[in-house]
C-alpha cells in the first residue's frame, strides 16, 4: 500500500507540473569531479557516481549531512538517534567499515572504528557539494574505500558574503550556524562556527555538538596556488541502545581535529598537489553515564599523512599518478598502544579509443607494514553512444585492513580477534547514464564478490559478539535512478527538481551453522526513494522526500519529510521542516527506536 501511494504522489506531481519551469539548479554536465588525480566532467564519467549540490543541501528537510545522504541512491544511512548525532554510512551493502569519507579529497579515515566515519568537522553550511561514488574506490583513493567513498567538497569564494541560520523544534532541539566568506586581494578564506543540541528522542538521548571550520587560500600567480584548513568537532551524546541494549546508560564523547596545508602547481599539461595533513580523534566511552568507575574506555588516535597526486596531458592522453604515506597511532586503556604505517603508489591512464569510446585503467600499489604488499587493479570502459547517452563498464579490486577495534577491542558484549586478515573483493558493474538538457537517468548493475569478509558474529545472545573472516559473500544488486530539473522560467507555480530512483541489493551469504551474524544481513534489500521540490511564487519552496527501506534483517519502513522555504536566497529567510510525517515506527540500527512525527524550524540571514 505505501509503495502505491509513493507512485501516485510523485505521478500526480509529474502530471500537473510537468509543463512547468525552473530555476536555482546546476548542470550536472558542468561538474568536474574531484578525484586527487584525473578530474573528468560528471556526464563523461564511467562510474555510478551521485552529486548532491548546495541548492539540494539547502532545501533537503534535514539538519545533518548524515540525514541529506539518506536521500542518495545506493546509500544506507543507520542512524542513531535525529540529526545524525551517531550514523554508520554503507554503500552498495557495504558496512560502516567499508565506506571512506573525505574532505576535499583528505581521507577522514580512523583506525579505531568507522563508527567516527561521520565525525566531519564542517558545518552544513559551509559544503558547496557532495560527491557520492559507489563501487569499488581503492584504486583511486586507497585502501578504505572498499565499498565506495563519499567526498565532501568546500570551495572558497571571491565575494565577501556572511551568513547566519538558526533553528528550533521538538525535543527541545536548537542549534546556530554562523559562515563568512572574507576574501583580501589575493587571500580566500572562509570561517564558520556551529553549535547544535537537543534533550533527545527518548531516554538517555540528549546531545550537544560543536563545529569549527577555517579555511584559506593563496594564488601566487597564475600557475601556484597555497591552501589551509582547521577544522574541529566537538559532540557529547546519550547513547542509548547504540552498541548494546543491555545498558541504556551508556554514554560517549568525541573530539576530532584536522589540520591540512597544501600546494597546486598548474598549467597547461601539469597538475601537481601535494599536501600534509594530520587528524586526531579523542573518545570517551562509559558503560553507565554517572560511573565512569564502572566501565570506562579512552582512545586516542592520530593519523598523520603526506601525499604527492597530479595528472599530465599528452598525446596519449593523462596519466594520473601519486605517492602517500601514512602513519597512524593508537593509545587506548582497551585497546592498548599501537602503530602502524602504509605507503602507497597510484598510476593510471586515460586514453580516447577513437571518437566514442575511452579506457582508464590503473593500479594502487599499497605497502602495510602488518600485512605487506597489496595491488588493487581497475579499469573502466566508456562508450559514447550519442551526445547524450554514455555506456559503461568497469572492474575494480578493493581492500579493508582491520580496524584496532576489530583485533583488540576487550568488553562484555563484544571482544577483538588479533588474527584477523583484511578482506578483499572482486568488483564488477555495467551500466548506462543519460544526461540531455533537464533530464538524468541511469540503470546499473553490479556484482562484488568478497573474500575473509571481517564479520562480528557469536553462537548464542549469550556470547560476545567477536568478529571473524569468511571465505566468501557474494552481493549482486540493480541500481536505478532518473532525476528530472526544470530550467529557468515565470510562472507562479513549477516543478523545480523530481526524482525517483530503486535499488535491489541480493547479499548471497552462507551462514554457518548455529552462528549469529552482526552486520553481513544488516545491509539494504529494496530501497525506493522519491520527491520532488516546487517552486510557488518567486520566493517560496516546497521539497518533499519520500522512502521505503527493507534491510535484510530488520522490519520495513517508509518515511514521509517535508521542508517549506521562504526567501531562501534572499537576505533574510525562513524554513519549517517535518520529519516522518507518516508517523511510522522503524529501528535503523542496532535497539535505538527512532522517533516518530517531529518539527523544526528557523531562519536564514544572508549579507554581502
Amino acid at each position: 500500500m505505501k509503495k502505491i501511494l509513493l507512485a501516485i504522489l510523485l505521478g500526480g506531481c509529474w502530471n500537473e507540473l510537468i509543463a512547468q519551469t525552473e530555476s536555482d539548479s546546476l548542470d550536472l554536465q558542468e561538474i568536474v569531479i574531484q578525484e586527487n588525480r584525473i578530474q573528468i566532467p560528471f556526464s563523461k564519467q564511467s562510474r555510478n557516481i551521485s552529486v548532491i549540490t548546495k541548492p539540494q543541501l539547502e532545501t533537503t528537510p534535514a539538519r545533518s549531512l548524515q540525514e541529506v545522504l539518506a536521500f542518495v541512491p545506493g546509500v544506507d544511512v543507520r542512524q542513531r538517534g535525529v540529526t545524525g548525532v551517531q550514523a554508520d554510512i554503507g554503500i552498495r551493502g557495504g558496512s560502516f567499515n567499508q565506506t571512506l569519507m573525505l574532505l576535499n579529497g583528505i581521507k577522514l579515515t580512523d583506525p579505531q572504528t568507522g563508527h567516527h566515519m561521520m565525525n566531519i568537522p564542517v558545518p552544513m553550511v559551509n559544503i558547496d557539494r557532495v560527491e557520492v561514488l559507489k563501487g569499488p574506490g581503492s584504486r583511486i583513493f586507497g585502501q578504505n574505500a572498499y565499498a565506495g567513498a563519499v567526498n565532501i567538497i568546500t570551495e572558497l569564494s571571491n565575494t565577501r558574503n556572511l551568513r547566519l541560520q538558526g533553528y528550533g523544534g521538538d525535543f527541545a532541539m536548537r542549534g546556530l550556524a554562523f559562515a563568512g566568506s572574507l576574501p583580501t586581494g589575493n587571500y580566500r578564506q572562509n570561517l564558520s562556527i556551529s553549535y547544535d543540541e537537543s534533550a533527545g528522542h527518548w531516554y538517555n538521548s540528549d546531545y550537544q555538538v560543536s563545529n569549527f571550520f577555517y579555511e584559506g587560500g593563496l594564488a601566487l600567480n597564475e600557475s601556484h596556488e597555497l591552501r589551509g584548513m582547521i577544522a574541529y568537532t566537538d559532540r557529547s551524546f546519550g547513547a542509548n541502545g547504540f552498541y548494546t541494549s543491555a545498558f541504556p546508560d551508556q554514554w560517549e564523547s568525541l573530539q576530532t581535529s584536522l589540520g591540512a596545508l597544501s600546494h597546486t602547481y598548474s598549467n597547461s599539461k601539469w597538475r601537481i598537489n601535494t599536501r600534509a595533513y594530520w587528524r586526531k580523534n579523542a573518545d570517551e566511552y562509559r558503560l553507565r553515564r554517572n560511573e565512569p568507575e564502572f566501565y570506562q574506555n579512552f582512545h586516542t588516535s592520530n593519523t598523520y599523512a603526506l601525499e604527492a597526486n597530479g595528472s599530465f596531458e599528452s598525446n596519449l592522453g593523462t596519466t594520473g599518478f601519486g605517492l602517500e604515506y601514512r602513519k597512524e597511532e593508537i593509545q587506548s586503556n582497551n585497546l592498548g598502544n599501537h602503530d602502524r604505517t602504509l605507503a602507497g603508489i597510484f598510476l593510471e591512464q586515460l586514453i580516447n579509443l577513437g571518437e566514442k569510446t575511452d579506457l582508464r585503467a590503473g593500479v594502487y600499489s599499497n605497502y602495510f607494514n602488518e600485512f605487506g604488499w597489496k595491488h588493487f587493479p581497475g579499469a573502466e570502459l566508456g562508450y559514447q553512444a550519442t551526445e547524450a547517452l554514455r555506456f559503461y563498464s568497469g572492474y575494480g579490486k578493493s581492500f579493508r585492513i582491520p580496524t584496532y577495534t576489530d583485533l583488540f577491542y576487550v568488553g562484555p558484549t563484544n571482544i577483538g580477534n588479533a588474527e584477523l586478515r583484511p578482506e578483499q573483493a572482486q568488483n564488477f558493474e555495467i551500466g548506462a547514464k543519460w544526461v540531455k538538457n533537464r533530464f538524468f537517468a541511469e540503470l546499473v548493475y553490479f556484482h562484488r564478490d568478497t573474500d575473509d569478509l571481517i564479520e562480528w558474529t557469536r553462537p548464542n545472545e549469550n556470547t560476545p559478539w567477536q568478529p571473524q573472516n569468511f571465505n566468501e559473500v557474494k552481493f549482486n544488486g540493480i541500481e536505478a535512478a532518473l532525476t528530472y530539473r526544470m530550467a529557468s522560467g515565470s510562472t507562479s507555480f513549477r516543478l523545480k527538481e523530481l526524482m525517483i530512483s530503486y535499488n535491489y541489493i541480493d547479499a548471497n551469504l552462507v551462514e554457518r551453522p548455529g552462528i549469529e551474524t552482526r552486520y553481513a544481513l544488516a545491509a539494504l534489500r529494496h530501497q525506493l526513494i522519491g520527491g520532488f521540490l516546487v517552486g510557488i511564487g518567486q520566493k517560496l519552496e516546497w521539497n518533499t522526500k519520500m522512502r521505503y527501506v527493507e534491510r535484510f534483517s530488520l522490519d520495513p519502513y517508509f518515511l514521509l519529510d517535508s521542508r517549506v522555504d521562504y526567501n531562501r536566497s534572499g537576505k533574510l529567510g525562513i524554513f519549517a521542516e517535518a520529519s516522518n510525517i507518516s508517523n511510522t515506527d522503524y529501528i535503523e540500527s542496532g535497539t535505538v527506536q527512532m522517533p516518530g512525527r517531529w518539527f523544526r524550524m528557523g531562519f536564514m540571514l544572508n549579507l554581502e
